[in-house]
């Protein structure tokens, strides 16, 4: 059965990746991933994201959104008139709302904004969350990454965080619940993965077969994947054939892609879920957003991107 262990996987401030797409380049540990002992989260389909915390460079509490960590444009909140410089709209309201309400730590945290309390429905992104009862804090907030960072967060590194790593670091902190509400469902992943081990032995040999692409070339490829997505173009055996020509690359690094992809989505039959949040994308009743998996060969996101990212590309974002 599942089991929670503590990776310490730290990298630059990054989006993650999904597991198919690193295949490309012929990274070959994404296999190794794939059966490994690991630590999983919730992927909750928050927005903004926010960021909080101790800034390095002055030692003040400060809130933004990941522009904080911008090289050039830097928009790092530490009061109210910064918030109303940096920032508009919605976005500004959430943040204010986040000054007033975040505990005061020591660390540098980053979560998704779910809502603000007096509900028990929330639609912040594109799924609609359903809890069994009204949420009374002013905000609610799922934490999922720590910073680390000595002297300037353009410089910062990330390691995501379980929720019961969350608790330790923030135990010391000044915390009202009246104040926030930290949403992170709780997920294990299934340790007997044998299916996967034999997919992976599989996926092995196909790569021996590979002439694998460079990084621009796979940046390129994962671009045109991505819009097929988008626009609701099956990824099958032609559409594969035609990325493949337009690349001038081997067929069957773009079949290793597929295999690999078909091997992401099999890791949902070993993700337990012992939350009682309902999730729903319009009136269909659906999973997560996906799930962040860690471990000592890395942190890759588990999405099923042929249902999530096609709504989360195409539907209209109310925040």
């Amino acid at each position: 059965m599942g089991s929670f262990l503590c990776y310490t996987i730290s990298m630059k401030n990054t989006h993650i990746e999904h597991p198919e797409d690193s295949i490309l380049t012929g990274d070959l540990s994404v296999l190794d991933w794939f059966v490994a002992k690991s630590n999983i989260s919730a992927k909750i389909d928050g927005a903004p994201a926010i960021v909080w915390g101790t800034n390095p460079a002055n030692g003040k509490f400060f809130v933004g959104t990941k522009s904080v960590f911008n090289k050039v444009k830097i928009k790092i909140n530490h009061s109210h008139a910064e918030i109303d410089t940096n920032h508009q709209g919605n976005v500004a309201t959430i943040l204010h709302k986040c000054l007033d309400n975040l505990p005061r730590t020591n660390h540098i945290f980053q979560g998704d904004f779910v809502g603000f309390g007096g509900n028990d429905k929330y639609t912040p992104n594109t799924i609609t969350y359903y809890f069994d009862e009204v949420i009374d804090a002013e905000i609610i907030i799922a934490p999922h990454t720590i910073y680390s960072a000595k002297s300037d967060l353009r410089n910062a590194i990330a390691r995501p965080i379980s929720y019961v790593e969350f608790l330790k670091y923030t135990i010391d902190d000044d915390f009202d619940e009246d104040c926030v509400y930290w949403l992170s469902p709780v997920v294990m992943l299934d340790d007997d993965r044998h299916t996967i081990n034999n997919s992976c032995k599989f996926a092995r040999q196909i790569a021996t077969l590979c002439d694998f692409v460079d990084v621009k070339k796979a940046t390129r490829i994962k671009k045109q994947l991505n819009k097929c997505i988008r626009n609701e173009i099956e990824v099958d055996d032609l559409l594969l054939d035609a990325i493949a020509d337009d690349n001038n690359c081997d067929i069957n690094v773009l079949r290793l892609w597929k295999l690999v992809e078909s091997i992401k989505l099999d890791m949902f039959n070993y993700i337990i879920r012992c939350d009682d949040v309902e999730c729903y994308i319009g009136e269909s009743m659906c999973d997560h957003e996906g799930y962040v998996i860690s471990n000592e060969f890395g942190t890759y996101k588990v999405v099923n991107r042929e249902v999530f990212s096609f709504f989360n590309f195409t539907m209209e974002k109310a925040w």
